[in-house]
């Protein structure tokens, strides 16, 4: 991957920290988007320690105008955009589905579901004119095998798993692909979000026995997938959704 240049949303923790970590240490050029200015110049900052290219962008995925000043921003510092990684993404607390607001489900489908049009619609003329490129959307288990208690989430990630197999059918003509990645239940700082209770040995356990492999899902975990979609060697692969869940969707 050496010199590819790839945009991270929500790069600045979780799984999109580790992404961004993976496609430097391969020789990617990166742009960290995240909404939080302090922990995406932190990951930039360690970035650039280590040698690596890498450039920060303040952004609402939600909000159009960040997206396409996102965009333009990648292009210019770094000459090209190579691919698109939709990480950032909220949820509700796990919880009954009525007790969800109106504005909290709102806020859900705009970081989760309307990021995902706003970058195609910024990124697609881009990868058009160089003759190709990529998305990787993090959708998650929940689209998959959803569990109770995480309706609205479960229902905005199942939109995130069809919207990728859509935009890979659509933009295969123009060779820009489009994958995503499922994650199961992960020790990121959303993991009590998703528990609705505190992190305790008693609550992973809960947790941990709907998996296999008996462990959660580790940002590594996710970020070895990304590197696989971003890489060149996987030039015939679209429209796939891989779960990274240690057997929970078996």
């Amino acid at each position: 991957m050496p010199n590819l240049v790839a945009i991270v949303t929500g790069g600045g923790s979780g799984f999109g920290e580790a992404i961004a970590q993976r496609f430097a240490a391969e020789g990617a050029r990166v742009v960290i988007a995240d909404f939080n200015p302090g922990a995406g110049e932190r990951v930039v900052a360690d970035l650039r320690a280590r040698g690596h290219a890498a450039e920060f962008c303040r952004t609402d995925v939600s909000v159009s105008a960040d997206m396409c000043h996102l965009v333009a921003f990648a292009v210019e510092r770094f000459g090209r955009l190579d691919v698109m990684v939709n990480n950032a993404g909220i949820s509700h607390p796990n919880g009954p589905m009525l007790n969800v607001s109106e504005a909290d489900f709102d806020r859900l489908y705009q970081v989760n579901v309307k990021s995902i049009y706003l970058s195609a619609v910024h990124c697609v003329p881009v990868f058009r004119r160089q003759g190709g490129g990529g998305f990787i959307n993090i959708g998650s288990t929940a689209a998959v095998r959803p569990r109770p208690g995480l309706s609205w989430y479960n229902g905005s990630k199942g939109a995130v798993v069809l919207l990728t197999k859509s935009l890979a059918v659509e933009l295969a003509p123009d060779k820009i692909r489009a994958n995503a990645i499922n994650p199961a239940i992960a020790d990121t700082p959303l993991l009590t979000t998703f528990m609705g209770a505190p992190d305790t040995p008693e609550n992973r356990a809960r947790f941990l026995a709907s998996i296999p492999l008996g462990r959660l899902c580790q940002p590594s975990d996710v970020a070895n997938a990304a590197v696989f979609f971003a890489d060149p060697a996987s030039e015939f692969v679209t429209g796939t959704c891989l779960e990274v869940d240690g057997g929970r969707c078996i």
